[in-house]
């Protein structure tokens, strides 16, 4: 199955000592997709997983570089037009943070894996139900 990961799931695998998002992510055989917008969202947020991570710096660099590794990242350019519209036209009124991802998860024809209830719940009004749903343990 092939699986956009938005931005917040890197981030709860990183806030907790034993995350089982973590090791969801790092052994699950589904397909792990990402829009390279991560990067900025990772990166304008890096204080903030510091301060909140239960691991040192060096563990958590090395953590979130392991799962980086298993994400199969994807540039704008790879996207199609048609794509960006409709993700445009669905997240109209929420925000335009989320537009790539829900852009990739478009045109993967994948599912998306977020643990944003505010998106979910505007999307689902728009009529997008693709959403992953973590299994229980």
């Amino acid at each position: 199955m092939k699986v956009v990961v938005d931005t917040n799931i890197v981030f709860a695998s990183l806030r907790t000592l034993h995350s089982t998002t973590r090791n969801r992510l790092l052994s699950r055989a589904e397909e792990w997709y990402a829009h390279l917008f991560m990067f900025e969202e990772i990166f304008e947020h890096k204080e903030d997983i510091r301060r909140r991570s239960q691991l040192s710096d060096r563990q958590t660099t090395e953590l979130l570089g392991k799962i980086l590794r298993r994400l199969n990242f994807f540039n704008e350019e790879l996207i199609s037009e048609e794509a960006f519209i409709e993700a445009y036209h669905l997240c109209k009124g929420i925000g335009t943070d989320d537009i790539p991802f829900i852009a990739l998860t478009l045109e993967l024809d994948a599912r998306l894996w977020s643990r944003d209830e505010r998106l979910k719940t505007h999307l689902r009004a728009q009529g997008f139900d693709r959403f992953y749903e973590e299994p229980n343990g």
